[in-house]
């Protein structure tokens, strides 16, 4: 490919954002919620759009894969800039959250702009994160006629459900995925003015907990103060595993002195949470106690009370209940062990149960690993340098206190590549939940960067270590 000036593709960029924004609202409009079996033709009737889309782009083998009893994913690809460039995997996600329930303010499934934002559910997770790619390809293809680095599009259609089948996907369709650099969407930024590139992620364990003592429920006038209360022994035992501010007291992690001082740069303050959390009037967040916010979010473990078999209310009774359970979602930390992190949980609840109840602890299927990962060599170089164009400075690398199985899944499979992840999510974006959007200036640097990043590694020898 002849030499092409760069700042005149992201400006062909910046002057399509209206039609690419246009795109983005048409596949909003599909409810591709993978969780609803109802909606399982949504989901694939979206992905035979993102395929047309991508061969009417100029994509090369744009199809749809698919597997027995799973929701499917589409692949494309690029190949003519040569062997001499290197190939680069873009992932992104097509599939959404379920909205049922939920007080949206907007249709969830109409693209609403306000107040330089954009609403509708997936505008942020993740459908903007791998349109902002969409439309670099096509700003390369109407400026210069190609692209400078090998490309390959990996759209999956599971991954709000647990990215069940990804692994089926890479073994059934290996060259789908074989690459020389891989850029995964789906990522959050610490701010509107600070683009993220996220390098470790709280992995994800359940437990059940339940203290039992009596055959049946019992009449609490007739024998409180004379037999063991389950209920109260659940909330007491609990009570054990957290500090007097609620966090988990168990497996708390050494942090690198210099990840620490860097962790205080980032703007996670009692503002920005009263504002991203929507605390009510006269609720701060939680004390630092020595540690800043981001590294309590991303590097240490959590716990969160996830249900109870306790009474709703309007089903109360004046009895003692045979037995309460409670399930808790533990957030696992980057480089921690979750067998470890678990047997030191169970132990400290089952110890001298409260009353002389039983307490029995039982993991629950669905967790997933933490990842840790150590971003160095020459693509992480080229994209601080793509991101100093379009935003200003470089990225700042920070982590995710959710857990994300298909990243620990690429880093497992992949680990051994430059794994550059990046989104255009930011604190406000409210994933997962109502109202759920995504803020336009950091879709529109989010183009530009990924304009850049296509540059950046097209001219970049990977074959350095990545990490």
């Amino acid at each position: 490919m002849s030499q092409v000036d760069v700042d005149r593709v992201r400006q062909r960029a910046d002057a399509a954002l209206p039609k690419t924004l246009e795109r983005l609202a048409e596949y909003l409009r599909y409810p591709a919620i993978s969780c609803e079996a109802e909606h399982a033709d949504d989901v694939r009737r979206l992905a035979q759009r993102i395929r047309d889309d991508l061969d009417a782009l100029g994509l090369d083998r744009a199809r749809v894969l698919e597997l027995d009893g799973a929701l499917p994913c589409v692949a494309a690809e690029y190949l003519g800039a040569g062997d001499d460039r290197p190939c680069v995997l873009i992932y992104g996600h097509l599939d959404l959250q379920p909205v049922r329930g939920e007080p949206w303010d907007t249709p969830p499934h109409e693209a609403v702009e306000r107040d330089g934002r954009l609403y509708a559910r997936g505008s942020g997770d993740d459908m903007g994160g791998w349109i902002s790619h969409f439309a670099a390809l096509e700003a390369w293809f109407a400026e210069a006629g190609a692209l400078p680095c090998n490309v390959k599009l990996l759209i999956e259609g599971e991954e709000e459900i647990g990215s069940p089948n990804l692994e089926r996907f890479m073994d059934a369709y290996p060259d789908a995925f074989a690459a020389d650099a891989m850029v995964l969407t789906d990522c959050e930024n610490p701010s509107t003015d600070i683009p993220g590139l996220t390098v470790s992620l709280r992995g994800l364990l359940e437990l059940e907990v339940t203290c039992s003592a009596l055959e049946a429920d019992v009449h609490s006038g007739l024998w409180g103060n004379v037999v063991p209360d389950p209920a109260m022994a659940l909330v007491k035992a609990l009570a054990r595993i957290v500090d007097e501010d609620g966090r988990l007291l168990l497996g708390r992690m050494d942090v690198p002195d210099d990840w620490r001082a860097s962790a205080a740069d980032i703007p996670l303050t009692d503002e920005s949470v009263r504002t991203s959390a929507k605390l009510v009037p006269g609720v701060s967040a939680l004390p630092e106690n020595g540690r800043p916010l981001a590294e309590w979010a991303w590097r240490q473990p959590s716990v969160t009370i996830l249900s109870t078999t306790l009474p709703q209310p309007g089903h109360e009774k004046n009895a003692i209940r045979g037995a309460a359970s409670a399930v808790l979602s533990i957030r696992v930390a980057p480089g921690q062990s979750r067998d470890e992190l678990r047997d030191s949980i169970t132990e400290a609840l089952v110890q001298q149960p409260p009353g002389g109840v039983n307490i029995a602890v039982v993991e629950r299927k669905g967790s997933s690993d933490a990842w840790l990962y150590a971003p160095k060599g020459p693509a992480f170089a080229a994209a601080d340098r793509a991101y100093e164009k379009a935003w200003g400075r470089p990225l700042v690398r920070i982590g995710i206190g959710g857990s994300i199985p298909f990243v620990a899944l690429f880093g497992r499979r992949f680990g051994h590549l430059p794994l550059i992840l990046n989104g255009v999510l930011d604190p406000r974006s409210a994933a997962h939940g109502p109202n759920e959007s995504m803020d336009l200036g950091v879709f529109a640097k989010a183009v530009a960067a990924n304009v850049y990043l296509l540059d950046e590694l097209g001219n970049t020898d990977l074959s350095a270590d990545a990490g």
